[in-house]
């Protein structure tokens, strides 16, 4: 990818990670790297649209029946597709659909625009995240092998040590803060072809860890706001995402939602 690089417009695909949670703005809604990047880009080409299709919530089957197709349609300069994850946390999940689903999604995608970027999301560590960490490894075999087959570039936040750093995670454990999204736009701005700003993959300055009292009333209150409901809706099909429309379902013109 060719530094300087100038792009009229950009549809972001995905769930929860590309809406923008737990990234929140004082109204209560969500920023996230998304909004970030389209700011940014924005401000190197007058004009410049920006549509974000995201749900909390939704499995890549849903994203390639919702959203794909919108997305190709709207013939965008820049596309990212992010999708899947949620479906490797499920307690039953058919890998072979999902990489089948990623990749007729990439399929659709990949023509219709200058740019098709993919990413390997990051991970936390942690005995939850280990159960479940060889899905989510075959998912990124996979969208490497597509990203190959279709020129797609692939942002590689699993590999960057300094996102698996607690501190740039929400008290919900699945969502990363405001800082954590401000790096993931970092990086895809660097990864399309801006000149970077900075160093994305910067570890964190030390500070104390938490104490023994203190963490476990975290988990606690983890277990009870957030851990307890995402099984529920586990064992009962639901979502978070339900009836929820896409955050910026047209490509329009940027505007900073901050405004």
């Amino acid at each position: 990818m060719q530094m300087n690089a100038k792009y009229n417009s950009l549809v972001a695909v995905g769930d929860s990670f590309t809406e923008g949670m737990s990234d929140l703005l004082p109204d209560g809604t969500y920023r996230g790297w998304a909004d970030i990047l389209a700011g940014r880009m924005a401000a190197q080409s007058p004009g410049f649209r920006y549509a974000n299709l995201a749900v909390r919530g939704k499995l890549i089957g849903q994203i390639v029946a919702e959203q794909v197709g919108v997305a190709a349609e709207m013939q965008a300069d820049v596309v990212t597709l992010v999708g899947g994850l949620n479906d490797t946390l499920r307690p039953k999940c058919d890998m072979n659909r999902v990489c089948d689903l990623l990749e007729e999604a990439v399929e659709r995608l990949a023509p219709s625009c200058k740019q098709l970027v993919l990413m390997r999301s990051p991970g936390r560590n942690g005995p939850v995240m280990e159960r479940f960490r060889p899905r989510m490894e075959a998912l990124f075999t996979h969208i490497d092998n597509l990203a190959a087959r279709h020129d797609a570039l692939v942002v590689d936040l699993y590999g960057a040590t300094v996102l698996g750093d607690q501190r740039l995670w929400d008290v919900d454990r699945l969502h990363l803060t405001a800082e954590g999204h401000r790096r993931i736009a970092e990086a895809v701005w660097q990864a399309i072809g801006y000149p970077p700003e900075e160093d994305w993959r910067a570890p964190l300055g030390e500070t104390a860890p938490p104490r023994w009292a203190a963490r476990r009333v975290s988990d606690v209150r983890f277990a009870r706001q957030h851990l307890a409901p995402w099984i529920v809706r586990r064992l009962t099909g639901r979502s978070s995402g339900d009836g929820l429309p896409p955050k910026r379902p047209d490509l329009l013109p940027w505007e900073d939602p901050r405004v």
